[in-house]
């Protein structure tokens, strides 16, 4: 798995790519709590690229929106949810928690 930071005027952008796994996933959310450790609370991760995630990838991308979102300071958005991703969260019930972007300009541009 590979992440890659963008960090924007408002917003970081997170390029996640590969298989987000067991022994992925902590660098997933390593990249996600540098940017809330930098106070940058406006997060994108788009998932476009990514062929399977696990529940380790799941808890990383849950306990980062948790975080951002911790006294109204700010959100994490996916985009670009592949169909098997999209199937994983639908199925873990995790949709309704993110907001979800077909494009990642599209959410950057949401914030």
């Amino acid at each position: 798995m590979e992440v890659e930071k963008k960090q924007l005027k408002r917003v970081d952008l997170l390029h996640v790519s590969g298989r987000v796994d067991g022994s992925s996933a902590p660098k997933l959310a390593t990249a996600i709590q540098e940017a809330i450790d930098a106070e940058r609370f406006r997060i994108v991760v788009d998932l476009g690229e990514v062929s399977y995630i696990s529940s380790a990838g799941l808890r990383a991308l849950v306990s980062g929106l948790k975080s951002c979102k911790r006294w109204n300071r700010g959100d994490l958005r996916l985009a670009r949810l592949q169909g098997p991703i999209a199937e994983v969260f639908d199925m873990a019930g995790l949709t309704p928690l993110f907001k979800i972007y077909e494009d990642p300009v599209e959410a950057v541009g949401s914030f």
